[in-house]
Parts: structure tokens; sequence; C-alpha cells
């Protein structure tokens, strides 16, 4: 697609969640409301959040001052199938006595999951307030109040060294950002990540499925803490 100056945009596939249109055009993001009450009220132009540029390196973006619950949000809620919240818990070997965290727990379907699966205590931690509306309210339907907790808060503030169980579906470099966090966890902790790879640390499990939800291939992750540095790539 060609901007306004005759450049060729780098434009991603448009996604569609919440009742909202993302789309990405080079290091913009797009947002429009598309919900169908939305309709009888007065247009509004689309919000858009600015993304970190692509050559900065991974160091240079984790020191920009994106921190605290009143910022944009860092991805995109995409949800994960329901057959898949089920693997990544069972990847990660959820026992009753764990504490389990989701990082950008969207709708709260994991920690619901996780709750009602292993009556475990679990702790979601989401920055758009729309969701968290949402999974405090999916929170009351299953009656999991007392096992599950929805935190407004910036995932890169949280602490995590109460947590037996993370997971994820984040971008490496958001990941990567996380390091410190991770790093400080009780050893034997597991982190499970939804199709992404935490740069140059090495998993020790990975396992693909083909979810019956949509029928696409997912790629799921653990690692345990301490976590191992991925060996040198052959030159």
């Amino acid at each position: 697609m060609l901007g306004r100056d005759g450049s060729r945009n780098s434009v991603s596939v448009e996604a569609i969640a919440g009742g909202r249109l993302y789309v990405r055009m080079d290091d913009q993001l797009f947002c429009y409301d598309v919900r169908q009450d939305a309709m009888g009220r007065s247009p509004t132009a689309a919000s858009v959040i600015e993304l970190l540029p692509l050559h900065i390196g991974a160091a240079q973006q984790a020191g920009r001052p994106r921190v605290g619950v009143n910022r944009a949000p860092d991805a995109v809620f995409v949800p994960t199938p329901q057959d898949v919240v089920t693997a990544m818990l069972k990847l990660a070997g959820v026992e009753k006595q764990d504490v389990v965290y989701d990082l950008g727990s969207g709708d709260g379907r994991i920690v619901i999951a996780a709750a009602k699966t292993y009556g475990v205590q679990a702790v979601g931690v989401e920055i758009d307030p729309e969701l968290i509306k949402l999974s405090q309210q999916r929170v009351q339907e299953s009656k999991l109040a007392d096992l599950v907790t929805i935190r407004h808060e910036d995932m890169f503030q949280v602490d995590l060294s109460q947590a037996d169980v993370v997971a994820v579906f984040l971008y490496p470099r958001l990941l990567e950002r996380l390091r410190p966090q991770f790093a400080k966890m009780k050893p034997g902790s597991r982190i499970v990540s939804h199709q992404f790879l935490m740069p140059d640390v090495e998993p020790d499990q990975v396992i693909t499925l083909e979810s019956t939800e949509t029928g696409d291939r997912h790629t799921l992750y653990l690692w345990t803490t301490p976590l191992k540095t991925a060996p040198p790539k052959p030159e």
C-alpha cells in the first residue's frame, strides 16, 4: 500500500478482538470500534498507538519508558483457543498447590481454566480496562472469585516471585523484557508460551498441536527456572 508521500507502507493482516478492528501500518497501530452499538454513536477517529520502530534493538526497546497502567497495551489481544489453553496448563504440569499467573490475561480464559480444572489460585494481569471488566464478569459467572484475581497492572512491574506457573502469549521482544522478572521466580517454576520463543533461552520442551476449534497448528514452549541460555547457533 502506498502512503500519502508515495512511499510503500508495511501493512499487517487486520485483526478483530473485543469488538475492535486493529490494523497496523508501519509503526502505527490503528484501532476502530466496530461493535454493533457503535453505529448509533457519533463517528470518531481511530485510536492510534505509536509502535516501537522495527530497527530498534531489544535492549533499546527495553530501555524506553513504556511502563505503568496508563499507557497503551504492548500487544493486541488475540484469544487462545480453549483446547490450546488446556494443553498449555497440562504442559506446565499445574498442580493444586500452584499459583498460576497469566501476563496479558485478556478475557481471563487461562486463569479461569486453571482454577476450574486444577483448583489453583490464579492471577490475571491485564492493562486494558475493557478486558478487565470482561474477565472479571467471566470470573463472577464461573463462581471462581475465591480462586481467581484479575489485576489492573503493567506486566513489566509485576512481582513474579510467588508464581509457580506463568502463562504468556507475547511477542519475543516482550518476553525478552520480562527476563529480569523471570529471574526472580523460584527454582523449578514453569513458564509456558503460546507460539513464541524467548530469545536466547533454551526451552525444556516444545510441542505442536492442531486446535479442533480453529483447525490451525499451534506451538507451545515450556521453560523451567532458572532459565538456561541457548547454545550459540552454528555459523
